[in-house]
């Protein structure tokens, strides 16, 4: 059988074309898959309130809060956010607020 690539796997594509399990059995499918579609919650940045402490980096477990090259972080990077709240659970400034995604 001839199973899609990831960045063919879309809403229009039979499920006799996704793979069993839905698993990838390519590499470097990150940069492809906008898993970020799957927000419920959008954390936003109230950069007036931010310290810039960086407590909020190393918790995100997708990796969606970009240290830019002068040492601060960035915006969210919502490509690939799924809005888990785990930033906003531990910015002890309430500088992260999560927000109801719209569509």
């Amino acid at each position: 059988m001839n199973y899609k690539k990831a960045a063919e796997i879309n809403e229009t594509i039979s499920w006799r074309d996704i793979t069993p399990g839905c698993n990838i059995y390519e590499g470097g499918t990150s940069d492809t898959v906008a898993t970020g579609e799957w927000r419920t919650m959008r954390p936003v940045l109230h950069e007036d309130k931010c310290k810039q402490c960086l407590l909020c980096v190393p918790v995100c477990p997708d990796l969606s809060i970009p240290m830019e090259k002068d040492g601060k972080r960035g915006d969210f990077n919502y490509f690939f956010c799924k809005g888990c709240g785990i930033c906003a659970a531990v910015c002890p400034f309430g500088a992260i607020e999560m927000i109801p995604e719209e569509k």
